[in-house]
């Protein structure tokens, strides 16, 4: 398989692989993984087109740049870890094969702090307690630290000192904020955001362009493997410099930022306000200016941009993981692109949609599937769609 140069078996080296349940296939060597995420493709998706081979990581390791960390109390104890599946139970975790190292570091140091300055970490069944869960996010390409710390409340007992702390033993941490969080849901940020330290945000690289990450940004896990999946995107979309994009579900501005340096025009629509804001202020951080965004529903958006006969050279389209509906797809069609590109996380659904678009006139012509979580059972694929 592609890029792949580590054959060994994990499942034996993680002490919590059957208790955590987050790595279905640590059971099976790296090569084992990416044979039996190439079949599940072809089974699947083998009827649309040719499947080419699945692109693999060279280092399947500590991949992860966005760690959550859950806390309880435990005979007197302050314990971090991840959710069993399923259940509200915490599986503590100290090094985790998958996440970042640096993250894992910082949430044992927070394990100690909260224990310091007795700080109450959340009970499900009381209701009680005031640090409900933490989340890091690592710029792999620019070092950048962020720490959100989830709580139940605004007020933050000798919070200027515990901040000092934190970031006197992690001087790589470049902001802390507080999310509040008075949700019923576990591992859910609330609306309101607080910043302790630093800008309230960080930034990382895709291929040159810089992109900002705020605690509520959609953004890869996998920084290393983005630049494998957006760059076959871009290169299916086949630009030469004056085609019109229009980029669906464009989130915060990444796929769409990057075609915009080989295109003529890209028009990126999102539904999400705060995610519109994200990308205008990216496309300002990398000087596009022949990209722009609009807050509006895509599959209305584009229905109206056919009524008003605008013509459109490709249509990118990341929806989430239960796919698109027909509605979307129908004004995918409708608007008329000769080429769609499809980046898919999840092929069940995207095996649905591809029957969909081939009864539409549009075939697969490329297949790639790219292994974006290494010892999971996802996969993500990139697919070009054009007209016969």
């Amino acid at each position: 398989m592609k890029n792949n140069t580590n054959k060994k078996a994990v499942g034996n080296g993680c002490p919590v692989y059957k208790k955590c349940g987050g790595c279905q296939l640590q059971n099976l060597s790296y090569e084992m993984q990416l044979k039996h995420k190439q079949v599940k493709c072809i089974k699947l998706l083998g009827r649309a087109g040719h499947v080419d081979e699945i692109i693999g990581m060279a280092d399947p390791y500590h991949y992860r740049c966005k760690v959550q960390a859950a806390f309880t109390s435990l005979r007197g104890n302050i314990v971090s870890g991840v959710f069993q599946s399923s259940t509200h139970k915490i599986v503590p975790v100290d090094n985790c094969m998958i996440e970042d190292k640096i993250a894992d570091e910082i949430v044992i140091t927070l394990r100690k702090l909260i224990k310091s300055f007795k700080i109450k970490p959340y009970n499900m069944e009381t209701k009680t307690g005031f640090i409900r869960h933490v989340l890091i996010r690592r710029g792999y390409y620019t070092g950048q630290v962020m720490v959100v710390l989830v709580t139940t409340g605004e007020e933050f007992p000798s919070v200027t000192s515990f901040v000092n702390a934190l970031v006197g033993r992690h001087p790589e941490i470049t902001t802390v904020v507080q999310n509040v969080s008075k949700k019923a849901v576990n591992l859910v940020l609330g609306e309101k955001d607080i910043v302790l330290y630093g800008a309230g945000y960080i930034e990382d690289s895709i291929d040159g362009c810089y992109f900002r990450i705020s605690p509520k940004s959609f953004y890869q896990v996998n920084p290393q493997m983005t630049t494998v999946l957006y760059g076959k995107a871009i290169e299916f979309m086949g630009l030469t410099g004056c085609e019109t994009v229009v980029d669906a579900y464009c989130g915060t501005g990444t796929i769409g930022i990057l075609a915009s340096r080989n295109a003529g025009r890209v028009i990126g629509v999102e539904s999400n306000k705060a995610a519109v804001r994200d990308a205008k202020d990216n496309a300002r951080r990398n000087g596009r200016d022949n990209i722009e965004f609009y807050a509006a529903d895509a599959g209305e958006f584009m229905v109206d941009m056919a009524n008003e006969g605008e013509q459109v050279d490709v249509v990118i389209m990341d929806p989430p993981r239960a796919g698109s509906d027909v509605k979307f797809m129908s004004s995918v069609v409708k608007l008329n692109p000769k080429r769609i590109v499809y980046v898919s996380c999840n092929p069940e659904t995207l095996s649905h949609d591809l029957t969909y678009f081939g009864q539409k006139g549009y075939s697969a012509k490329k297949i790639q599937p790219v292994d974006m979580f290494p010892h999971t059972n996802h996969v993500e694929c990139v697919v070009l769609l054009s007209r016969e």
